[in-house]
């Protein structure tokens, strides 16, 4: 078949599902991309907020950088970089050893290279979901794939069970769609029988992951006690990260704005107690004051903010690498693949790898129709 008669449903608007679905858009294949959170961007997602007195505040509460190794995600990044979507984060970084109250490990600036998109990191995603070829519906969550065996298609049923396209093949880049998580959070069955991709259950049944919880600070002056831009905390059972999201290029300066992240062992111990369903403010408020009082009991002089919140990513951090060599999952026979960090390595570069595996596979057999 032409490969441009061909339709590829792509799940998830996080790096790794916008890579693939640009590529493919690139390539030719006709694409509709599935997000069921309002906007692009998962794990690089911008929380927007307000504080009492209504100023705006944009957080980068996920990825706070990403790092390049890999040739092929180079040329890529120079490419966004050449459009304005990234720029390279300058400034000095290290570690905080909570038992010295001190910082230690401090790295030379621009001693290696750390890319933030701009003005947000989500605005990657947001760029590569609107691409031409590339039709993105965002609050569409998936509840069923069906598999035509007569039609050799697949179709992508909504959690309303209303029919959204039959496709030559899908990618998702979401670790849940198969995973006994998805039952345990909602009621309802994962949206991928595994029985229909038996080569792949073993690899996707109950990914490891390891919880995190982000609090998004702003204060009114600089903390200018703290050195760095952003740290990794040694020595906390609380705190594994700290950094300054107003320090990065392209944001606002109004005020300063700082996001920790939690250890997962403190995270793992907050969702023991209340369970996988989304978290009541009452906890969110607990969990932002607890990493709050740690912050400040660095004796770092950190202030009173003028702004706390807190987010809980559940499962984004994966903990085990599922296809380091193949990069991602695939299923030839019914065109079937699975990508994102998990695959390769648990950040943003692993990711943007995984994606154009994906999209790599896809061109190779819609080609060979």
């Amino acid at each position: 078949m032409n490969i441009a008669a061909a339709r590829v449903a792509v799940i998830g608007s996080g790096i790794s599902g916008a890579v693939c679905a640009s590529t493919l858009a690139r390539y030719g294949v006709s694409v509709a991309l599935f997000e069921s959170a309002r906007g692009p961007g998962g794990r690089m997602s911008q929380r927007r907020e307000r504080t009492e007195d209504g100023e705006e505040l944009l957080f980068d509460h996920g990825a706070p950088f990403f790092t390049v190794t890999k040739t092929e995600v180079l040329s890529l990044v120079q490419e966004w970089e050449s459009r304005g979507l990234v720029a390279e984060w300058k400034g000095q970084f290290g570690s905080f050893d909570f038992h010295s109250k001190k910082f230690i490990d401090m790295e030379q600036e621009g001693l290696s290279k750390r890319f933030v998109g701009v003005p947000g990191m989500n605005s990657i995603c947001k760029a590569l979901c609107s691409e031409n070829g590339v039709e993105s519906k965002f609050g569409a969550s998936i509840g069923k794939f069906e598999w035509l065996d007569d039609d050799n298609l697949w179709t992508v049923m909504g959690l309303d069970e209303q029919n959204l396209g039959r496709f030559k093949g899908i990618v998702t880049s979401d670790k849940n769609i198969a995973s006994p998580r998805i039952t345990e959070v909602t009621g309802r069955l994962p949206p991928l029988d595994l029985n229909l991709v038996p080569e792949l259950s073993a690899k996707l049944h109950n990914i490891p992951v390891r919880p995190c919880f982000a609090v998004m600070l702003a204060f009114a002056e600089p903390l200018s006690s703290i050195p760095a831009k952003g740290f990794s905390i040694k020595n906390s059972q609380v705190l594994s990260w700290a950094h300054c999201d107003s320090s990065k290029p392209g944001r606002s300066t109004m005020s300063e704005r700082w996001v920790l992240h939690s250890t997962a062992e403190y995270a793992e111990n907050i969702i023991a107690q209340t369970g996988l369903k989304k978290p009541s403010d009452t906890t969110l408020k607990k969990v932002a004051d607890e990493l709050f009082q740690e912050f400040q009991s660095s004796g770092l002089n950190i202030p009173q903010p003028i702004f706390k919140k807190a987010h809980r990513w559940g499962s984004a951090f994966p903990a085990a690498s599922i296809a380091p060599e193949e990069k991602c999952l695939w299923d030839g026979s019914k065109r079937v693949a699975i990508c994102g960090d998990f695959c390769v390595s648990p950040n943003v570069e692993g990711a943007i790898s995984s994606g154009l595996a994906a999209a790599s596979k896809f061109k190779d057999i819609l080609c060979s129709l």
